[in-house]
């Protein structure tokens, strides 16, 4: 089944320019921002967009993401009311990828078979799950292929050659490539390194590799882009839509820069 995901990357591949994989926390600072946030990143250069599933113990992620997952709980923001974003998104954009991101706990409360029709109802593309390596396959990655959503593996400097087939097994849309050890933003990323490591892992997939978790210069962008957006009680403003929408048509040129980079 060719999803959304596939026929981005297909497009881009014909185009030779590299993708911007984009994130935001579903819900954060509020729902009603969020959601024209979500509607808006597309025409300013988002080609994928990573929607983020607000949980209380994002253990993988940096202080920035954790603070929006906060924000997002604290405005009230559910697994379902983020289902629901995505069917009204859906309303106005029926191209744009989209791939629910974080933990499993939330989908566990939820219900896999229920979060799964659920999901693909509202528009849902792939999921990238942190929290369940290869050897839970069984709890989602392989419900999730059967019911048409890409589940996407990461893979991570630590992940060799000898364990890379396990994690590429059953992955697809594309690899999702951890360009550090730790936690999103805590470091910065050697180019060296990272194009070492995404060559060998072209080598034993044909699926598009993005790169990840430690674009320390988004990263930074992204955190004064929301202080300087929001008040000072983390609400939003008139202009919270437009600073993050110039940022990711900022991001969105330099990375069009680029030829043939996640694309391939």
């Amino acid at each position: 089944m060719t999803t959304r995901i596939d026929r981005r990357f297909e497009e881009l591949k014909s185009q030779g320019r590299a993708a911007l994989v984009t994130f935001l926390t579903a819900g954060d600072p509020d729902p009603e921002t969020s959601l024209a946030l979500l509607r808006a990143i597309p025409a300013a250069g988002a080609d994928v967009v990573e929607l983020g599933m607000p949980f209380t113990d994002p253990m993988a992620d940096g202080p920035a993401i954790q603070i929006s997952s906060q924000r997002a709980l604290k405005a009230g923001q559910t697994l379902k009311n983020t289902l629901e974003m995505v069917r009204a998104f859906r309303q106005a954009d029926d191209e744009t990828p989209l791939v629910l991101m974080g933990y499993y706990n939330p989908i566990y409360i939820y219900g896999v078979d229920r979060f799964l029709r659920d999901a693909k109802s509202a528009g849902v593309d792939g999921l990238i799950v942190v929290d369940l390596p290869p050897e839970e396959d069984e709890e989602l990655c392989l419900p999730a292929l059967k019911a048409g959503v890409n589940f996407i593996r990461l893979a991570t400097p630590t992940t060799d050659d000898k364990r890379l087939p396990a994690v590429l097994a059953n992955t697809s849309g594309f690899v999702y490539y951890v360009s550090i050890t730790g936690i999103t933003g805590a470091a910065t990323p050697d180019p060296a390194k990272v194009a070492a490591a995404v060559a060998r892992i072209k080598r034993h997939t044909k699926l598009p590799v993005a790169v990840g978790f430690g674009v320390r210069t988004a990263e930074q962008a992204a955190v004064i882009a929301a202080k300087a957006s929001l008040d000072g009680d983390d609400k939003a403003t008139a202009k919270t839509v437009t600073v993050v929408v110039n940022l990711v048509a900022e991001l969105a040129r330099g990375v069009r820069g680029a030829r043939r980079v996640a694309a391939e």
